[in-house]
């Protein structure tokens, strides 16, 4: 399948901007404009080199968000999915309604129960690791995107050893690796690399990078991936379309089916969240959970994670006008996830403050990322060539002071949850 290159006039862009809340035009100029003009392309067309599955799950996760009413649930709706033992996608969906905020600490008390229930007091502890912030993608909302002027920097094999075993003297055995959206300058030999490293280093290795066809994970799960997060960002096509205005990460259907294909590839999981606040958060938390629902369906042995972001403030872009998700509403969303899906890895990210990750961990959250810097050669001091971060990270903390707050809190911290034998 492939797609035309759609040719779109001043007026018409101009037009789209000035239709949509979330642009920013303090980051849009004469030359990018002329830019987006030349090579702007149909976001839901893929590109001749993306692998396209056959598959409905698409289909069915964007139908099933459309019809979402979530103004027609009630308090007794709340109250029979709380009764239910095992909840149904109704239920799901009256547990993310407005309905259910009189209910919170009802469903906190519930979700905990369920927690405790699957996984015990356990907290799987992790850090995340920056390779390289080169981006060819244009988000308007993202401290990476190609237009946003920035330190930009790319760590090298040694250099990704050195960051690495500075991480692993922390006790940490879990890794997250992470790129910017740059298949050019961050391509799929170097990734692999990356997790051979990872593999002298830790018991367990992470990817989120960008979105690759089955045979891509399937070299990299080689090398030793076990898990493949993708932020989908939002389900909404039409809201995506004005977000992403260039790059692979444009085409939406390729994006969605990304956790399918790293599972293809024989990845060991699979981890999926929507960036809370681009658009209406219900309906993108509706659609992440029946996304890994409808998957876990299809592939029974796959391991399913969700992360929680919600939008923060990047460098160099202050005037994304996102609609806020307060912090019972994210309490919401993390507690119907736990209810809907009992036993996925729930994640909540260092863009939340130490107090609210460390409520989530003690309600619902299964794993929390410590000693965490979003920038490119944070974690020694002898790389010359640092990237600045993506964006700012509220929780500081090291991995001795989060390992020390879950022990304080009565949870037992885990610093690996596989072993291979």
């Amino acid at each position: 399948m492939t797609n035309d290159t759609n040719i779109t006039n001043d007026k018409d862009i101009n037009a789209n901007i000035a239709h949509d809340d979330h642009f920013n035009d303090s980051i849009v100029n004469e030359v990018i404009l002329e830019d987006m003009k030349k090579n702007r392309i149909d976001h839901m067309k893929y590109l001749p080199d993306m692998e396209v599955l056959d598959s409905d799950i698409m289909d069915r996760v964007v139908a099933e968000m459309d019809d979402y009413d979530y103004d027609k649930y009630t308090a007794a709706d709340v109250r029979a999915a709380l009764s239910h033992e095992y909840r149904t996608l109704e239920d799901f969906k009256a547990l993310l309604s407005p309905a259910a905020q009189p209910f919170i600490e009802e469903i906190a008390q519930a979700a905990q129960l369920e927690t405790r229930k699957h996984f015990g007091n356990s907290v799987c502890m992790f850090t995340p690791l920056y390779i390289s912030n080169y981006c060819e993608n244009y988000c308007i909302y993202c401290g990476f995107n190609c237009h946003n002027k920035i330190n930009r920097a790319k760590l090298n094999a040694s250099e990704i050893e050195k960051e690495m075993a500075a991480i692993a003297k922390t006790g940490l055995q879990e890794i997250l690796i992470l790129t910017g959206e740059s298949k050019k300058m961050s391509d799929v030999e170097y990734i692999g690399e990356a997790c051979k490293i990872a593999r002298k280093y830790f018991k367990v290795i992470g990817l989120e990078v960008y979105p690759m066809n089955s045979d891509e994970y399937a070299y990299l799960h080689e090398c030793g991936a076990d898990y493949v997060t993708v932020f989908q960002e939002t389900y909404n096509s039409d809201k995506y379309e004005t977000l992403h205005l260039a790059g692979h990460k444009r085409i939406f259907p390729y994006r969605v089916n990304a956790q399918e294909r790293a599972l293809k590839g024989g990845m060991r999981g699979v981890g999926f969240a929507a960036l809370l606040g681009l658009d209406d958060f219900r309906k993108d938390a509706l659609a992440t959970g029946y996304h890994a629902y409808l998957l876990q369906k299809k592939y029974p042995r796959a391991e399913i994670a969700f992360s929680c972001p919600r939008l923060c403030p990047i460098i160099n872009n202050d005037r994304i006008n996102p609609k806020d998700v307060h912090e019972t509403q994210l309490l919401q969303v993390v507690c119907a996830y736990r209810l809907f899906m009992p036993f996925a890895s729930i994640t909540i990210s260092t863009r939340e403050v130490a107090r609210v990750r460390d409520n989530l961990v003690n309600i619902a959250a299964t794993k929390i990322s410590a000693g965490v810097s979003t920038g490119i050669g944070s974690h020694v001091d002898d790389i010359e060539d640092k990237g600045d971060d993506q964006f700012e990270i509220s929780d500081g903390r090291s991995v001795d002071e989060v390992f020390n707050a879950l022990l304080d809190n009565g949870l037992q911290p885990v610093m690996s949850d596989y072993i291979y034998v």
